[in-house]
């Protein structure tokens, strides 16, 4: 294919996430619109606010990136002030957005600003699962559509999600299966399962398969680890993190070392978040560190747990891995293809073979020999996907 004329990529989940710890999600947007502001095709972004749609240009996108590397938004302004209904992180996005914005239009004006300001035969694309609308769609025309597809876990496990999100998932996969030119997908198994979604709602477009990067963040020096060998797992605390399985096995493990556990408390978990308020022996919680902390962490541990009994990538593994960390995981099809031998795997509900598993990796001693890993990069990522978008 053709290098596209222009590229319009959709941040509305960067915008309205401003300030807050980036998720997995969130370093994927990320990463993408780093990519682009280095390529020389040309760039816009845009993002749906309160008021409408904002537009930017290259420029607009670099500055966006510097605010989210330093974390520098500025201040509300006056219009998101007066908004009640806008949460922190959304007045500060939206009022930078509005700062550096090429243009501005209503809702029902997007086609006609992006057709003023932008080329014909531009490619939208849409990384962050926001903003995933007929208006959008409808909105950018002719251009060829591409979205990113994370996994297809609130269809497939819908008990585990919060409310609202089955239905709200359904509805994008269903506009992706009507208006995408191209789907994205992290791994062969994501791939599979958006063809069988896509499949059954009567169109399968054009999908490409490509691993993401593992940019690995620098250990905060500063961070306080525990001085004696520990477990940590990271990771939203949320039912298919099967936090549950391991309180169960450190409540009857006599003597057994710390377990750090990173992440924020997510839906749908009450009795494990009332387990973890009883604050239960050998059991250490943080829910707002910054990435460096965490890679001090993971770095410091005896091992990674986590076993997750549904991933659509699974970052958390891999950079343990790549800062020189043992990790045991759940035997999901996407760890073998992403972590290959690297990792220790055990069936999700085994729990007598997760607890030998544990038991056995706390016995060894941190300076054997830990597997080698090398981990996916950024730069083989998009070698695969800018040549088709």
């Amino acid at each position: 294919m053709s290098s596209p004329v222009a590229r319009l990529i959709d941040i509305t989940r960067m915008i309205n996430r401003a300030g807050l710890r980036p998720t997995g999600v969130d370093r994927v947007e990320v990463a993408y619109l780093r990519a682009l502001v280095a390529d020389t095709t040309p760039l816009f972004a845009v993002a749906r606010t309160a008021l409408g749609y904002v537009l930017i240009d290259r420029e607009g996108a670099e500055r966006t990136l510097a605010a989210v590397d330093a974390d520098t938004w500025g201040q509300p302004d006056i219009i998101s002030r007066l908004n009640p209904r806008l949460t922190a992180p959304r007045r500060l996005g939206q009022s930078f957005l509005r700062r550096h914005a090429l243009a501005r239009c209503s809702r029902h004006r997007l086609a006609a600003m992006l057709a003023t300001r932008l080329p014909s035969g531009f490619t939208y694309l849409n990384v962050g699962h926001s903003n995933l609308s007929t208006r959008m769609f409808e909105g950018v025309g002719a251009a060829r559509k591409v979205v990113l597809i994370h996994d297809t876990i609130p269809l497939d496990h819908p008990d585990t999600q919060a409310s609202g999100a089955v239905d709200a998932f359904a509805a994008k996969l269903s506009l992706v299966s009507a208006h995408a030119d191209l789907v994205i997908c992290t791994s062969g198994q994501c791939a599979a399962d958006v063809t069988r979604h896509l499949g059954a709602l009567g169109r399968v477009p054009d999908i490409v398969t490509a691993h993401l990067g593992v940019d690995v963040p620098t250990p905060d020096t500063a961070m306080q680890c525990p001085d004696v060998p520990y477990f940590v797992t990271v990771g939203t605390i949320e039912p298919r993190k099967n936090h549950a399985m391991l309180l169960d096995i450190w409540a009857d493990w006599a003597d057994a070392p710390p377990l750090v556990v990173c992440g924020k408390r997510g839906w749908n978990n009450r009795a494990v978040f009332d387990r973890l308020d009883t604050h239960p022996a050998q059991v250490i919680e943080y829910n707002a560190l910054s990435d460096g902390q965490i890679a001090a962490l993971v770095q410091g541990a005896a091992g990674m747990l986590f076993p997750s009994s549904a991933e659509g990538f699974g970052l958390p593994p891999a950079e343990a891995l790549a800062l020189g960390t043992r990790v045991v995981c759940a035997s999901l099809p996407v760890y073998g293809e992403t972590l290959g031998d690297s990792a220790v795997y055990v069936a999700v509900n085994d729990r007598y073979l997760w607890e030998k598993t544990i038991k056995k990796l706390a016995a060894l001693d941190r300076s054997d020999e830990t597997p080698l890993y090398v981990p996916p990069t950024w730069g083989a990522h998009f070698k695969t996907v800018l040549s088709k978008v």
